[in-house]
């Protein structure tokens, strides 16, 4: 006989699906809804999307079906991946290290990230292989700052969470100077928009190559944290229980933190500096479906893409596409601050 469901689990099956509802409506809203110059109406857009041309006949068909599959769906998917590997990276970061201002920008990844991104752009390689290189020296770079960072904190053979969160204050300082550096070098008009890009965060350069380049990203982040959902259950219970109790706790780390730097670069290198998900959704995620990292992986994951999703269409729309990191840290910094003020209601 089936047992029916727990009321944790039931919990986190509504909260699924009131998030998947939101995700969905607010990507038609951003599909449909426009800046008022472009000539599309909603009520054309959404026709455009239900009843989509072949490409090589959106030219003469209608200017509403390039626009709507070629310039603004791409855009909301990158979004909604984007999002969703930010708040994966938070949810890494703050579940191993138990510290609720854990996030890539506070332990250096972020910054290794921008750092081998503006590197590859100056040195004129961002673009091969269709945009891979690109990332894959943010990775690179994330992987050193997260190693260096580990390499600090690690005293006899353990690394100590606030120590590597200091390491990660500093490691990441360091890094950030280095950006106007790279700038001072780069000296072409070109190289000095696509540092700055990366400085500022944006979604303009989306397109489908790019969404492609992501998707790979975002689902193996999130499968990887998913199956590592029991060992950062049992870490919560303090390091030497978790050890106790079977998990290799050092190498549990060092996966973590690969997997942090993994979803944080492959975010940094298309969409550029993004504040606030990483760090404010992750809470939001466990306030609805509790601390089990095999509830709050996927919930963290949708939240950050309604997040990113959400404000990228409103610079689109009503801010004349500045940057989106913008929107992200006014709704952010305020709904932290909350989360802050109720945490002792909140369980780790």
């Amino acid at each position: 006989m089936v047992s029916a469901p727990s009321s944790g689990r039931r919990r986190a099956l509504r909260a699924y699906a009131t998030l998947a509802l939101i995700l969905t409506g607010m990507m038609i809203l951003g599909v449909v809804t426009g800046p008022s110059g472009t000539g599309v109406t909603p009520s054309g857009a959404l026709r455009a999307l239900l009843h989509p041309e072949p490409a090589r006949s959106r030219a003469i068909w209608d200017v509403s079906q390039t626009i709507v599959w070629e310039i603004r769906l791409p855009r909301v998917v990158v979004a909604a991946l984007i999002g969703a590997l930010l708040a994966l990276a938070g949810v890494a970061l703050q579940g191993l290290l138990m510290n609720p201002l854990a996030d890539p920008y506070t332990v250096g990844a972020s910054a290794g990230a921008a750092v081998g991104a503006a590197v590859a752009e100056v040195a004129g390689i961002a673009a091969l292989l269709g945009g891979l290189i690109g990332i894959l020296s943010a990775f690179t770079a994330a992987i050193a700052a997260s190693a260096l960072v580990y390499a600090l904190a690690r005293v006899n053979g353990r690394v100590s969470v606030q120590t590597f969160l200091l390491a990660g204050v500093v490691v990441g300082t360091l890094l950030w100077s280095l950006i106007p550096l790279l700038m001072t070098i780069a000296g072409r008009g070109d190289d000095l928009q696509r540092i700055y890009f990366y400085l500022i965060g944006s979604l303009q350069a989306a397109d489908w190559s790019r969404a492609m380049l992501l998707a790979p990203f975002a689902m193996a982040a999130g499968a990887l944290l998913w199956s590592l959902s029991r060992e950062l259950n049992l870490m919560t219970l303090g390091e030497e229980s978790a050890h106790h109790l079977g998990v290799a706790v050092e190498p549990l780390k060092r996966t973590i933190l690969a997997c942090g730097a993994l979803a944080t670069a492959a975010a940094v290198s298309i969409g550029g500096i993004i504040g606030f998900v990483g760090l404010v959704v992750p809470h939001m995620a466990r306030y609805l479906v509790g601390p089990d990292h095999r509830s709050l992986v996927p919930a963290a994951a949708l939240g950050g893409a309604i997040l990113l999703v959400a404000s990228d269409t409103v610079v689109r729309v009503w801010f004349n596409d500045m940057p989106v990191g913008v929107i992200t840290a006014i709704v952010g910094a305020p709904v932290f601050c909350m989360l802050i003020r109720r945490r002792r209601a909140v369980a780790w």
